[in-house]
C-alpha cells in the first residue's frame, strides 16, 4: 500500500482478523471485515463531497461507531480529524471549527442542535448526522437542508478500497488543548506520533489479541482513543464502546464480556469501587488497569487490591500523544506515588533552571523526547517555539524528579491546569469570561480538592468599589458560554488580591489561603 498512516490499519486487519468482532456497541456488533468495509465507504463518501489529503473533518459525538469509521476514513483520504468535546458549548467548538478550518462535521443526533449553532461563519460545508444506531433508522427524522443521515451516505457510498500515498510525517489528528492565554490551541499529531504511541502502548502493557477492553471514557480524550482503542485494534483485540459511563453497568459488562482491560481516571475507578454491587461482581478477567489525569487516592487503590486487581499508573499529555510514562502493576507498591518509568521508545529528563539535566532526585522541568511526541501547534508558530529546549524536548509545563532508577515523580505543575475528573481546566479561559462582568475588578481561578473529581475550580473575586453580584449571579453568567465542568463551583469575594511588585496575582498565595 501507498497509505503508510493509520488510514491502512483496518485494511490490513481485514486480511488478518476479518470474521472477528472488532467492536461491539449495545447491540451492534462490527467485524473487523465489517468495519473496514463500511470505513471504506465512508471515505469514499467524504471525497465525493471534496475532501481531500489534508483538509480537515470533525466529529461531535459519543462513543460510537461512527468515531471510529471517521477517524480510519480520514486516516484513508489523508484527512485530518478533529474530535470535539461533546461537553463544550456552541461558542467553544464554533472556535474550534474556525480555527481548524474543518469543511465537514459528522455529528450524533442528540447533539443537532449545538452541532448546528457551532458551524455558522465558519469553513464548514457538509454535516452527517449519526441516528443512534449508526444506521438509516434515523430517516424519519427532519433534518435542515443540506445536512445528511450517516447512515444513508454509507449505504450509497461505493465500498472501492482507496489507497492514498500517506507517511508516518503527513498530520493525522488535531486535538484541541487550551493553553495559559485562555485560547485552545490545536496539537498536530501526525501518523506516525499516533503510531509509535500505540507500539509503546502495546509493548509496555503486553497487549495481545485475546484482550478484551471496555471503552467507558470519551473516546475525544486523547487517553481515550490513543492509549484504549487504537492500540487494540492495532493488536487484532476486541472493544466494547459505551456511550455513557454507568458503575453498575460497567461492572455488569466486566463480568458479561470477560473483559480484560480498563482504563480510565481516579473518579471513575473510585465510582465502581464504591458501587453497591463491587464485592459481588465478576471481575476475575480484569488484569491491565490503567489511570491517568491525577493520582489515585489510596483507599481507591487498597480496595483494588483487596480484589487481586493492580493500577498501572501513566503520566502524558496530548502533546506527548498522550503516554509519556507507565508504572508496571509490579512496582507499583514499590514506587508508590510514581508515574513510572518512560515508556519503551520515548524519553524523559529533568531539566534544571538553566536548561542543564538535573541529578537524580533534583526537582526541574519534565521534558520529553520521541516519535509520539508532536513537532507543532496547528498555525500557531510561537507557541510551537515556545515548547521546545533544543530541537527535540518538548517542555511539559510540570516539575519533578527521577530517581536513581530514572522512575518519575510528578511534583506540581508550573502551569496552572486544573484536572477535574479527567478533564482539563485552563482558568485563563474562565478568567477570561469572569472579567467581562462590569462589576469584576479581577478574578483568579484556583483548584480545590474534591472528593469525587479530584480537583474543581473555585474563583477569587473582587468587585469594583460600590458593586453587587453574588456567586448565582456569576455562575449563571457562564451557563452556556462554558463546560459546565468549567464553571467554578464556589466563588469567593475578597477586598484585595495578593499581588507581586508587577502587578500580577500571586496564585500561591490565593492556594494556601483559599484552596481547602
Amino acid at each position: 500500500m501507498d497509505n503508510n498512516g493509520v488510514g491502512s490499519w483496518l485494511h490490513r486487519r481485514r486480511a488478518k482478523s476479518g470474521p472477528k468482532a472488532a467492536l461491539v456497541s449495545g447491540s451492534q456488533a462490527l467485524s473487523y471485515a465489517d468495519l473496514a468495509n463500511r470505513t471504506d465507504r465512508l471515505a469514499n463518501a467524504l471525497v465525493a463531497r471534496g475532501v481531500a489529503k489534508g483538509d480537515r473533518v470533525a466529529y461531535l459525538g459519543e462513543n460510537h461507531p461512527s468515531f471510529v469509521e471517521t477517524f480510519f476514513a480520514c486516516g484513508l483520504v489523508g484527512a485530518i480529524f478533529v474530535p470535539l468535546n461533546t461537553r463544550l458549548t456552541a461558542p467553544e467548538l464554533q472556535f474550534q471549527l474556525q480555527d481548524s478550518g474543518s469543511r465537514l462535521l459528522i455529528s450524533a443526533a442528540s447533539l443537532e442542535a449545538v452541532a448546528a449553532a457551532s458551524v455558522v461563519d465558519t469553513a464548514v460545508t457538509h454535516r452527517f448526522v449519526v441516528a443512534p444506531d449508526g444506521g438509516s433508522e434515523g430517516s424519519a427524522v427532519k433534518l435542515p437542508s443540506g445536512v445528511e443521515h450517516y447512515g444513508e451516505v454509507i449505504d450509497a457510498a461505493a465500498a472501492t478500497p482507496l489507497d492514498v500515498a500517506v507517511t508516518l510525517d503527513d498530520g493525522a489528528m488535531i486535538l484541541y488543548t487550551s493553553g495559559t492565554t485562555g485560547k485552545p490551541k490545536g496539537a498536530l499529531l501526525t501518523h506516525g506520533n499516533i503510531t509509535w504511541n500505540c507500539i509503546n502502548t502495546v509493548v509496555d502493557m503486553d497487549l495481545n489479541r485475546d484482550d478484551v477492553a471496555l471503552m467507558i471514557s470519551p473516546l475525544f480524550h486523547v487517553a481515550s482513543l490513543d492509549m484504549g482503542l487504537l492500540p487494540m485494534l492495532l493488536k487484532g483485540a476486541t472493544v466494547l464502546l459505551e456511550t455513557k459511563f454507568d458503575a453498575g453497568r460497567v461492572l455488569k459488562l466486566i463480568g458479561q464480556h470477560k473483559v480484560t482491560t480498563l482504563n480510565g481516571v481516579p473518579t471513575t475507578f473510585q465510582m465502581l469501587c464504591d458501587h453497591p454491587e463491587w464485592s459481588t461482581a465478576d471481575l476475575s478477567s480484569l488484569d491491565k488497569l490503567t489511570c491517568g489525569g491525577s493520582a489515585v487516592p489510596q483507599r481507591v487503590l487498597d480496595a483494588y487490591e483487596e480484589r487481586g486487581i493492580g493500577f498501572t499508573s501513566c503520566y502524558g499529555m496530548t502533546e506527548t500523544a498522550p503516554g509519556a510514562t507507565m508504572l508496571p502493576v509490579s512496582r507499583s507498591q514499590e514506587k508508590a506515588g510514581s508515574a513510572g518509568l518512560p515508556h519503551f521508545f520515548t524519553d524523559v529528563r529533568i531539566a534544571d533552571p538553566i536548561g542543564g539535566l538535573a541529578p537524580a532526585g533534583a526537582v526541574g522541568e519534565i521534558q520529553i523526547s520521541g516519535p509520539n511526541v508532536i513537532k507543532e501547534y496547528w498555525n500557531r508558530p510561537e507557541a510551537t517555539a515556545d515548547s521546545y529546549a533544543g530541537s527535540s524536548w518538548f517542555r511539559s509545563g510540570d516539575m519533578g524528579f527521577q530517581d536513581d532508577e530514572g522512575f518519575l515523580f510528578v511534583s506540581d505543575r508550573i502551569k496552572d491546569m486544573i484536572i477535574s475528573g479527567g478533564e482539563n481546566i485552563y482558568p485563563a479561559e474562565v478568567e477570561a469570561l469572569i472579567a467581562e462582568l462590569p462589576e469584576v475588578r479581577s478574578v483568579a481561578v484556583i483548584g480545590v480538592a474534591d472528593d469525587k473529581w479530584g480537583e474543581v475550580p473555585r474563583a477569587i473575586v473582587t468587585l469594583l468599589e460600590g458593586a453587587s453580584l453574588t456567586e448565582e449571579q456569576l455562575r449563571s453568567y457562564l451557563e452556556g458560554r462554558l463546560a459546565r465542568y468549567k464553571i467554578p463551583k464556589s466563588v469567593v469575594f475578597v477586598e484585595e488580591m495578593p499581588r507581586t511588585a508587577s502587578g500580577k496575582i500571586r496564585k500561591a498565595e490565593l492556594r494556601k489561603q483559599f484552596a481547602s
